[in-house]
């Protein structure tokens, strides 16, 4: 799988915030996307997943998988994403959450494989439980198992590791990037801290428009 980007080109009425950005990202590889607030990095993402609102201009493509994907609607796309917040479902519990995003097909196997996953976070009995009862980290790997649960072919990261303690940062880190590498997954991530790039990923440095301050 990989995720080509061309010739992308965002605007804010008269700011430019994206321009002439090229970009490959083959399986299991990251782009890292860097600046300051304003810069146009969540816009960025936006664009990709098909969550643009319609004030911003676009020009460009995207293929993903030799697909073309930017003409597509947002559930057509097959591209996860994962935001600063877990975004997980309160009311329902973790093996819930976890099956919202598995794709259908028969009860048994469907649980099995969100039991596999937890497995493989280090949160193998944790199904039963609420999200409210789990510390942050493993709110933050549920998200994940989630997302990639999923089966996306292309994974966008907007500063998920940005709330996160220190140390459980570090970790959280590795599990994700270990993910990325062993599913093969071409991924794109906003942060503003060098320390969550991974290495080997490609960085792509955003300025924000002069004159502008706003966050984008």
């Amino acid at each position: 799988m990989s995720l080509v980007i061309r010739g992308v080109r965002l605007a804010l009425g008269m700011s430019t915030l994206v321009d002439g950005l090229d970009a490959e990202v083959g399986p299991g590889e990251v782009l890292a996307v860097m600046g300051p607030s304003g810069a146009g990095k969540s816009t960025l993402l936006a664009w990709l997943c098909g969550t643009l609102h319609d004030g911003v201009q676009a020009v460009g493509s995207v293929t993903l998988e030799g697909r073309r994907i930017d003409t597509l609607p947002l559930a057509q796309r097959r591209v996860g994403i994962l935001f600063q917040d877990d975004l997980l479902f309160p009311h329902m519990s973790v093996l819930d959450n976890l099956l919202f995003a598995v794709p259908p097909g028969r009860g048994v196997e469907r649980i099995a494989a969100a039991e596999a996953a937890l497995a493989k976070a280090e949160l193998a009995g944790y199904g039963p439980r609420r999200p409210a009862s789990l510390s942050g980290g493993q709110r933050a790997r549920v998200s994940v198992l989630r997302a990639l649960l999923a089966r996306p072919q292309a994974l966008l990261l907007d500063e998920p590791f940005s709330r996160l303690d220190a140390g459980t940062r570090a970790r959280f880190r590795r599990f994700v990037f270990g993910q990325v590498r062993e599913l093969g997954i071409p991924t794109v991530l906003v942060t503003h801290d060098p320390a969550d790039v991974p290495a080997g990923a490609r960085v792509v440095e955003l300025a924000v428009p002069e004159g502008e301050g706003r966050d984008a």
